[in-house]
């Protein structure tokens, strides 16, 4: 029983060390350096010029 706790305790620490290596990671790549953009720039409106008729 003690084996078992010790292995879930070491696998819970290597799970949680892995998603915060992942979490600095995405912090690195600037994931999350803008949240609120994505709801602007669906609001923009910069439509392409629609292609001129012959």
């Amino acid at each position: 029983m003690l084996k078992s706790i010790l292995l879930l305790i070491f696998l819970s620490f290597c799970i949680g060390t892995g998603v915060w290596l992942f979490f600095l990671s995405a912090v690195k790549r600037g994931d999350f350096d803008d949240i609120e953009g994505a709801k602007y720039r669906m609001l923009d409106d910069e439509d392409e010029e629609p292609p001129a008729e012959k």
